[in-house]
C-alpha cells in the first residue's frame, strides 16, 4: 500500500461525503491508504482572511503542523480550495522566517514546511496513469466528459504550480487512456460561483448555466471534476438552471474518482454515485 496523509476539510465530511466515499474507494482499489490527520481543523477558506489575516494563515498552518508532527510527508487535500490555502500558507512561512517562528507559537507546534500538499489528480499521477489504465476492467467508451477544473485547481499558478493554468489537460489524459472521449470546450477553468451558492442563487445559476450549456453544445454527455464545491454546484443547481435556460441539459456530474472507479469495476454504490442529484 502507498500511505498518504489525508486532510478532508469541512466539505468531505459534510455536504460532499459522497465525494469522500468515491475518493476512498477508488484509491483503496489502487493500493493507496489514506490516513486522516488527527484533530484537523477548518482551513479557513474562504472567510478567515477577511476577518483576520493572521487567523487566515494560522488555520491551514495548524493542519500542516499536525501532519509534520505525525511524520506525514505527503498530504492529500481533495478540495482545491483547501489545498490552495495549505499551499499558500506553506509558501508564506518559507519566504518569511520570522513569520514561521511566530506561527509556530500561534499553532503551538513546530513548523518546518516539510509536508507536500497534493490534489486528487496528483495522487492519481503518483499511482501512475499507466498503472491505472492497466488495472482497468471497464472501458469508458460511453463517456464523453467535459473535464472541469474550476477556478482554483490550477490557479493561482505561482501557488498551486499544477498543470497549465489556462488549458489544463491532466484529467483528459487519464480519461482518454481509460477509453473515454473528453470534449474540447471553452469553460474548463471558469468559476461556477460555488462561494455564492447560498448568498446569490441567481448569479450562481447563470454561471452554472453557461458552463453546462457550453459543455453540452460541444458534445459532452457528462461533466467530470475534482472539486467538491464544483461537483455539488453543477449537480445540485442543474435543475434550477434548466428552468432558467428553458431547456433540458441532463448532464450527470461525476468526480474524477467516480470515473476511475467505474473503470476499475467498482459499483455505483461503492462510489456513492447513487447519491447524485442528476441520475448517472
Amino acid at each position: 500500500m502507498i500511505n498518504i496523509g489525508y486532510y478532508p476539510g469541512c466539505a468531505l465530511h459534510g455536504s460532499s461525503n459522497d465525494y469522500e466515499k468515491s475518493v476512498r474507494s477508488s484509491l483503496f482499489h489502487l493500493g493507496v491508504s489514506l490516513n486522516e490527520i488527527d484533530d484537523w481543523i477548518c482551513c479557513g477558506a474562504s472567510g478567515a482572511h477577511m476577518i483576520n489575516k493572521k487567523l487566515g494563515t494560522a488555520l491551514p498552518l495548524r493542519n500542516l503542523a499536525i501532519a509534520e508532527r505525525d511524520g506525514v510527508k505527503e498530504l492529500l487535500a481533495p478540495c482545491p480550495l483547501c489545498s490552495m490555502e495549505l499551499l499558500k500558507a506553506k509558501q508564506k512561512i518559507a519566504a518569511d522566517e520570522s513569520l514561521r517562528k511566530e506561527m509556530s507559537d500561534v499553532v503551538e507546534l513546530p513548523l518546518n514546511g516539510t509536508c507536500d500538499v497534493l490534489n486528487l489528480v496528483q495522487i492519481f499521477q503518483k499511482v501512475g496513469f499507466n498503472k491505472i489504465i492497466e488495472q482497468a476492467t471497464v472501458k469508458l467508451d460511453n463517456f464523453k466528459p467535459a473535464c472541469y477544473y474550476g477556478c482554483l485547481m490550477v490557479r493561482p499558478p505561482r501557488i498551486v504550480q499544477f498543470d497549465d493554468p489556462e488549458h489544463p489537460s491532466s484529467m483528459e489524459t487519464l480519461l482518454t487512456g481509460l477509453g473515454a472521449e473528453p470534449v474540447e470546450w471553452n469553460y474548463k477553468t471558469e468559476c461556477c460561483g460555488a462561494g455564492l451558492t447560498l448568498a446569490d442563487g441567481a448569479t450562481v445559476e447563470r454561471l452554472v448555466g453557461k458552463i453546462l450549456k457550453n459543455a453540452k453544445d460541444h458534445g459532452a454527455n457528462c461533466m467530470v471534476a475534482a472539486c467538491p464545491m464544483c461537483i455539488v454546484n453543477l449537480d445540485m443547481k442543474q435543475s434550477a438552471t434548466e428552468k432558467r435556460l428553458g431547456e433540458t441539459l441532463n448532464l450527470p456530474v461525476y468526480s474524477l474518482s467516480d470515473l476511475v472507479g467505474i473503470a476499475l469495476g467498482l459499483s455505483k454504490k461503492e462510489l456513492a454515485i447513487d447519491k447524485h442529484f442528476v441520475k448517472a
